[in-house]
């Protein structure tokens, strides 16, 4: 396989994972608006610090309003990671890579794109954003589905799930940094530890699975575990890096990848006290990003700088 094709396979499953988790990303907020007390200074600019997109947002944006960061995330063509311009990465190595991956993704994508493009108005206002969101995600989820459903597995396959798996670890994190954020910002609103990461949960579709496993109450330190520790969660840290760990395992020239993986997915699942979940813990989740980013890196040098 063409490393070059092999890249685009790879960028197309994260970037499709980034636009669902985007929008997921913006649910979690957009659902603590109404549950949260009146009052409650829920600070969207959050979204920006956790994306890592300061010093880009701040050099066009004056005000760090809830309408500016949505759009900034959503629409803004000058942002490199807007979901409009992520769309336009996806359909673009679609296009170049359609003897890889199925024929109908092609349409579906296209598809998508069109949607984005003609209702990003709707992601914006609050009226219309819900469910705007909610087609993002169930769009990306087809996509991945019919991926998932009929392609061969062959090492395109495993490069495919090497960037979805390796993008969801990465944003489950930032989930997680989410719910930290908005607790460290507001100490008196009632219940707000249930529903604050009670809405952590939704945003990864973890609460039917969360209360199966756990069987107790929603409480932060063990929504915070399940979501980095569960084996047997898709959406876990340690199911992630587990799956990142199985497609490098069946790529070729694999040695030190495969060790490199090890230490990710044991300094990731380190023994931590989820009970302290202040800034250390978002000190925490950082340095698990930064190792996952160097894991890409390490991916890309080994396959993707070669012809």
């Amino acid at each position: 396989m063409l490393s070059r094709v092999a890249e685009r396979v790879y960028w197309t499953a994260r970037y499709l994972e980034r636009v669902e988790n985007t929008a997921r990303l913006l649910s979690v907020f957009n659902s603590l608006l109404l549950d949260l007390p009146r009052g409650v200074d829920l600070n969207w600019y959050n979204l920006v610090i956790i994306t890592g997109s300061e010093e880009d947002f701040n050099k066009r944006y004056e005000v760090r309003s809830e309408r500016n960061v949505v759009k900034y995330i959503i629409s803004d063509a000058k942002n490199s990671s807007s979901v409009i311009n992520t769309m336009r990465w996806i359909k673009e190595n679609v296009r170049t890579s359609r003897d890889v991956v199925p024929i109908e993704t092609w349409e579906l994508i296209n598809e998508l794109y069109i949607f984005v493009r003609q209702n990003l108005q709707s992601g914006i206002n609050k009226s219309t954003r819900h469910e705007f969101l909610d087609q993002l995600v169930v769009s990306c989820q087809q996509i991945v589905g019919l991926m998932g459903g009929i392609m061969i597995r062959d090492a395109g396959w495993y490069f495919l799930r090497l960037g979805h798996n390796i993008e969801r670890a990465d944003m489950v994190t930032r989930f997680l940094d989410v719910g930290a954020a908005v607790i460290m910002n507001d100490d008196d609103s009632p219940n707000r530890e249930q529903i604050v990461w009670g809405n952590v949960l939704s945003s990864a579709s973890a609460g039917q699975a969360y209360l199966k496993t756990t069987g107790s109450l929603v409480n932060g330190p063990e929504v915070v575990e399940f979501l980095i520790e569960n084996p047997l969660f898709p959406r876990s840290v340690r199911f992630c890096l587990s799956g990142v760990k199985e497609c490098i395992d069946r790529l070729p020239r694999n040695r030190k990848l495969t060790l490199s993986v090890k230490e990710v997915l044991a300094h990731s699942t380190r023994a931590f006290d989820y009970t302290q979940l202040g800034q250390e813990f978002r000190d925490h989740l950082n340095e698990i990003q930064m190792r996952i980013s160097g894991l890409h890196n390490e991916v890309s040098e080994n396959w993707f700088a070669v012809e």
